[in-house]
């Protein structure tokens, strides 16, 4: 990395007011080369911001400004200017598109790539669409009065649904919230039956009147609260047909945003999600656990059982009383839940269970019953691990012989899921942890032998083969991990799996690891050969990561004649978290992420990494040395190596 690329710093959310002003500044000064006989300066060009606020582009620090450059856009059709940096990486475009003399595109950069346009689509010189590129998403909003403001949404992801909808709560903005709802014209796009649309423009009314109490009620998001994560069962598709719906509908159900405030996490429920076109809708309001509690899931509107004969909700037809009694008894003990106290937060989970319980009874056929199974055993789980509802244990064990005969794969569900809210359980203050921990891989050991094919069981081995890594019994955990690598490949956990199987089979071998820094640029492990290398995975939300740092500075100041190389590789969910914690605690070495947490990213999946802290030492010659060496190790290893 040079000298100016070190410098480097990424302006987050400049004002849209700003950018207003910018392009009525500009707007003449970058018409095109046609029209001018001289380009505009660097330091004038790059006085141009995004009209949106949201973007995080790069900006150039006034010492460096001066090696910035200005040429002509070579890409055919197009006339103006881009802004480089003096290694050439692009910083800004400003382009003529339609050979009218006038700039109608303007395109902000990060790192080389193009993460952000402002579009003026009708000509008129002002913009009136605005496109997330890149490593910023997908969104592509519409301004149909050009007032800098997005009325509506041409492309956004499922996931920036979500995203937008934290931001709208922390915001108290109604506006921004009803842009994300569907509309009965996107309804009618999608597909949906004409009683079913009807029903839910409804559903939609309400979740508009209801948003600003809503926003003034809860108190654990702010304008200072991050998204984090989606999380959601898979998509699911109802055929056209079915109830009168003219296209294939693809919907979310149970979709749940993790966000975070002042490092607190929280569970915002969003319910349900339709799919129309390039962009995914609301059709309904959220609901938001007390201080960030994990928040109890529903039935959905579109698959949820109970509400039609063939399972499809608001898209079936009316069910019968009884089934609509119990459903809205639920809701009504889910409100209840949102304000309850301790003393009565065990009675209601209870209640709540029990009505679960009649809703399987009464479910007219097998993917209901399983749909309200899965609902009983996730909030008795969640609500006994919470320690809101202790007698929920016994409850959890009873399910899969009560409820799940013949389907196997739910079997292993609940019984997987048994086990997890025990082993929290058991771990009490005064509880003997190696006792307990005997009891939870004993119990795996018999859950892996009676459900050997189920992505539970894929879970277990996992957790087994690591308990043996940590016993120095990398024969008997190489065994797990070749079955999940073998009988689940493709799968996440397979993927982990092979990683981990490349990893303890790497010793004396060369191995290679490629990926992104978290500034975007191109890192191949291969290209430090002749130095010896530290591999750290971290996260900031592990402490021992933090305290292995201070040691990785000592070693790197120790080592530095013989070339020590330290890669940092972060696992945190959210890549806002790692740049904070970067930015507040400079590290003099590179910093590897990519998205996916260490449940899921490539980089943690690459050698199969569960658990931080995890370092890893490779010799000179690029061949792993130790696969996981410990920090009071490091240093004795290295200086193995280096003799």
């Amino acid at each position: 990395m040079t000298d100016r690329k070190k410098s480097r710093c990424t302006a987050r959310f400049p004002l849209a007011s700003t950018a207003r002003l910018s392009l009525t500044l500009l707007a003449g000064l970058l018409a095109s080369t046609a029209g001018f006989a001289a380009p505009p300066s660097a330091a004038e060009a790059l006085k141009l911001t995004p009209v949106q606020a949201d973007v995080r582009y790069e900006q150039v620090p006034t010492e460096e400004l001066s090696t910035c450059v200005v040429r002509d856009i070579d890409i055919k059709g197009w006339t103006g200017w881009e802004v480089a940096s003096g290694d050439g990486t692009v910083l800004r475009r400003f382009a003529d598109t339609n050979a009218d003399n006038k700039i109608d595109l303007w395109c902000y950069f990060n790192q080389g790539i193009e993460v952000y346009r402002d579009i003026d689509g009708n000509y008129n010189r002002s913009p009136d669409q605005y496109r997330w590129l890149g490593t910023e998403g997908t969104r592509w909003g519409l301004d149909e009065n050009e007032d800098g403001k997005i009325d509506l949404w041409k492309r956004i992801s499922a996931e920036e649904v979500t995203a937008e909808l934290v931001r709208a709560l922390g915001e108290a903005d109604p506006v921004r919230f009803t842009r994300l709802l569907a509309t009965p014209g996107d309804l009618t796009n999608a597909g949906v039956s004409a009683d079913a649309a009807e029903r839910l423009v409804d559903r939609m009314k309400r979740a508009a009147a209801d948003f600003t109490g809503l926003a003034k009620r809860q108190t654990t998001i702010g304008p200072e609260t991050q998204w984090v994560q989606f999380a959601a069962p898979a998509p699911a598709v109802i055929p056209s047909g079915t109830d009168g719906a003219t296209s294939d509908l693809v919907v979310y159900e149970n979709v749940v945003a993790m966000y975070e405030t002042k490092k607190t996490p929280g569970q915002l429920l969003v319910g349900s999600m339709i799919q129309v076109g390039d962009a995914w809708r609301l059709v309904g309001l959220p609901s938001i656990g007390t201080d960030g509690e994990p928040v109890a899931q529903s039935a959905g509107v579109f698959l949820s059982p109970g509400l039609s004969s063939g399972g499809t909700g608001a898209l079936g037809s009316p069910a019968d009383d009884a089934t609509q009694r119990l459903v809205a008894t639920l809701e009504k003990l889910d409100q209840q839940l949102l304000t309850a106290g301790d003393s009565d937060a065990s009675k209601l989970h209870a209640a709540r269970a029990d009505v679960v319980e009649r809703l399987i009874a009464a479910a007219g056929n097998k993917l209901d019953r399983e749909t309200w199974t899965r609902q009983l055993v996730d909030t008795v789980s969640v609500a006994t691990q919470s320690g809101k509802y202790p007698e929920g244990l016994a409850r959890l064990a009873k399910v899969s012989a009560t409820y799940c005969e013949g389907n196997e794969t739910l079997a292993a569900y609940a019984d997987y899921q048994t086990i997890a809210t025990e082993y929290v359980t058991r771990q009490t203050k005064d509880a003997d942890f190696e006792k307990v921990q005997t009891w939870y891989l004993e119990s795996l050991e018999k859950f892996v032998k009676r459900y050997p094919r189920t992505n539970e069981s894929a879970q277990a081995m996992l957790q087994l083969a690591l308990s043996k890594e940590f016993e120095d019994k990398e024969r008997e955990a190489l065994g797990y991990y070749k079955t999940v690598a073998t009988e689940f490949t493709g799968t996440d956990m397979g993927k982990k799996a092979a990683g981990a199987v490349r990893r303890l089979e790497s010793i004396g071998k060369p191995v290679e690891l490629q990926g992104k820094t978290i500034g975007g640029d191109a890192f191949q492990l291969s290209k430090y050969r002749g130095r010896p290398v530290v591999l750290h995975y971290w996260a900031t939300w592990c402490e021992p990561c933090k305290q292995d740092m201070v040691l990785l500075r000592r070693l790197q100041a120790r080592y530095k004649s013989v070339g020590l190389t330290l890669v940092g590789i972060n696992v945190d969910a959210s890549r806002a978290d790692a740049e904070g914690f970067l930015k507040a605690n400079p590290l003099t070495w590179v910093q590897l992420f990519e998205e996916g947490g260490l449940e899921s990213s490539p980089l943690s999946n690459a050698f199969g990494v569960q658990t931080l802290p995890t370092m890893m030492l490779i010799d000179k010659q690029g061949n792993m040395a130790r696969h996981n060496v410990r920090a009071a190790e490091l240093d004795a290893e290295i200086e193995k190596i280096v003799k």
